[in-house]
């Protein structure tokens, strides 16, 4: 394999393929990238048998080929290499190193053979549709901070996607939840996902996946069965195994007869619960919101450092309420809503609150209170 590209059209596609790529690995050929040259392009792939990344980048193929080097070290090369260089990469004869040249820069590789890189078989998809990147940036950024962390309930580690009808309208919905706060967005369903099964995508993916939908005008083509999932964005495709669990009932947990209404100025409420919490402990991190007509009161007490408290106009004009929130639960949600207010709708201070974002009807945000 001989080939010569640019140093920046390598670098793009590399940083899109080497993040998959785990750095502590007991099987060494997942510490490697694919390469494969043929044609006009040089394509890559990266895989830890969950989740596979590939990507083609125009390049001057003079001997075709295909090896596998150590991924994160030939990403950091090209990384400290001049801008605007030209790259050359060639294998040895015998096909165990290749040989990354780039001005009067010289490295060589050690390789392994294309034969023992593993092959993430997609099989064949049951659903396909398209999606705006915007749309798909969306249903994630909105909803991917309430995934779970706790590795027991496996089925939380990731965001549920599936469609789901409202006032006869089929909508495309994505949902997360920890069990302590749950996160839901939608957007009218494309054509081509009646009927999807409902999937579970992986937290790696969705880290991913954000990452990949940051050009507002490429179309995103999805595919999709019951256990894999495809993203195909210009020029890169992902492909991941989908969590094979059932995902909660979310509906059960989302109040409808929550009849006080606070509304409150977004960034002055999450300004000041990031004043108050400063005082609060890592491990309560509990805020008390003590709400009567008019006004908000946000306070924290630590037997260890001491108290703050702080006052905030609002509309409001309910009963008087107590009741407590996890200050990091409340400053996730606020960085999530778009519009100048927020809405609040309470029961009771040992009851789940709904948040709504006033400028996006299509986002809806619930948070389980603490006792405080």
């Amino acid at each position: 394999m001989r080939v010569i590209l640019e140093r920046s059209n390598l670098l793009k596609s590399l940083n899109h393929v080497h993040r998959v790529v785990e750095r502590r690995n007991t099987i060494p050929i997942l510490s490697n990238v694919l390469l494969s040259a043929e044609g006009a392009s040089l394509e890559m792939k990266a895989t830890d048998l969950d989740l596979e990344v590939t990507e083609a980048t125009p390049a001057k193929v003079e001997r075709g080929g295909a090896t596998t080097v150590p991924a994160h070290l030939l990403y950091d090369i090209v990384r400290k290499l001049a801008d605007g260089a030209e790259v050359m990469l060639k294998t040895d004869e015998d096909g165990n190193a290749m040989s990354v040249t780039s001005g009067r820069s010289s490295f060589r590789l050690q390789c392994l053979p294309q034969s023992d890189f593993p092959e993430l078989s997609a099989g064949s998809f049951s659903h396909i549709f398209r999606l705006d990147s915007v749309a798909l940036k969306g249903l994630i950024e909105k909803t991917q901070f309430a995934i779970s962390t706790e590795e027991t309930r496996y089925y939380l580690n990731g965001i549920y996607l599936h469609t789901h009808e409202v006032g006869g309208k089929l909508k495309l919905r994505s949902v997360a939840t920890d069990g302590h706060r749950l996160a839901r967005a939608e957007i009218d369903a494309p054509a081509g996902s009646e009927g999807m099964p409902g999937i579970i995508i992986p937290r790696k993916t969705v880290s991913e996946l954000q990452k990949l939908v940051d050009d507002p005008d490429v179309a995103v083509t999805t595919e999709l069965s019951d256990t894999k999932i495809r993203f195909t964005i210009g020029s890169v495709v992902l492909t991941s195994k989908l969590i094979d669990g059932t995902f909660p009932d979310y509906q059960r947990v989302i109040p409808t007869g929550n009849d006080k209404r606070l509304i409150i100025d977004r960034q002055s409420f999450a300004a000041a619960v990031d004043r108050v919490s400063t005082i609060s402990s890592e491990r309560g991190r509990a805020v008390k919101l003590s709400i009567s007509e008019g006004q908000v009161t946000l306070a924290v007490n630590n037997p260890d450092s001491g108290s703050a408290t702080e006052e905030l106009a609002a509309d409001y004009s309910s009963d008087p309420i107590e009741i407590g929130f996890n200050a990091k639960y409340l400053l996730d949600v606020a960085a999530q809503l778009t519009g100048t207010e927020a809405k609040f709708m309470l029961a009771d201070a040992g009851s789940p609150t709904l948040i709504h974002d006033m400028a996006d009807e299509t986002a809806l945000y619930v948070l389980m209170p603490m006792r405080v």
